[in-house]
């Protein structure tokens, strides 16, 4: 019987595999790399508000305490977006008739509350409890970032599954002391690893129970 297909389809025929296995890869590679890059994820890219709001200026120039807007944090999963009323503490005694500061004063005389763009929004199957943090001793810092350099709010992590589970992995090396917790760019006098171990002591903090996944997903 007479040969259907020449010799040279054997070659076109592997070729025509490694090429499509050169191609899915890259497709997948693409895809992962797209769900990582800043397009997506939206890491150092400030977000527009309705009122461009100054962690820089608030905390680093004026020394404000996280904990002074932030009121919910130490107690509650949710750590709390502060009302118009805070800022009218001192804004109803400066920066008075400031254009820039018109939507803070039309939303205290309405009692209409400003809708703020969540910069940290975890997806709703997530489950995420600031308090427990704090008691822990995980600094604002370490997943916020620098606020007190931040002319605008910014993501400065990704706060994906990855992200999370590298930190419940090795818990040390990000914890601190309680009263350091909202201190910016607080750095430990000795070995960090060190510190942390002890810490995970006396915080209570149970590593066999980091990775399990009711912790995060309920």
């Amino acid at each position: 019987m007479a040969q259907i297909f020449p010799s040279k389809m054997n070659i076109l025929s592997k070729a025509s595999i490694v090429i499509g296995a050169v191609l899915a890869g890259g497709g997948l590679a693409l895809v992962l790399g797209l769900a990582r890059s800043p397009y997506v994820n939206m890491v150092g890219i400030p977000r527009e508000q309705p009122v461009p709001f100054s962690h820089k200026h608030h905390v680093n120039g004026l020394g404000l305490d996280c904990r002074y807007c932030h009121t919910s944090v130490e107690d509650v999963a949710f750590a709390g977006i502060p009302p118009v009323k805070t800022c009218m503490t001192c804004h109803s005694q400066i920066w008075t008739e400031a254009p820039i500061l018109e939507p803070i004063r039309a939303s205290y005389r309405t009692d209409k509350a400003i809708e703020w763009i969540r910069v940290h929004d975890l997806p709703d199957f997530v489950y995420f409890n600031h308090s427990i943090h704090v008691r822990k001793g995980v600094g604002c810092e370490s997943c916020h970032g620098r606020v007190d350099q931040m002319p605008l709010m910014m993501k400065a992590n990704s706060l994906d599954m990855q992200w999370c589970i590298a930190c419940h992995k090795q818990p040390e090396q990000h914890l601190r002391p309680r009263d350091a917790v909202f201190q910016m760019g607080w750095k430990p006098e000795g070995d960090q690893l060190a510190l942390g171990e002890t810490l995970l002591r006396e915080h209570h903090v149970d590593k066999a129970k980091m990775l399990n996944c009711s912790i995060c997903h309920r």
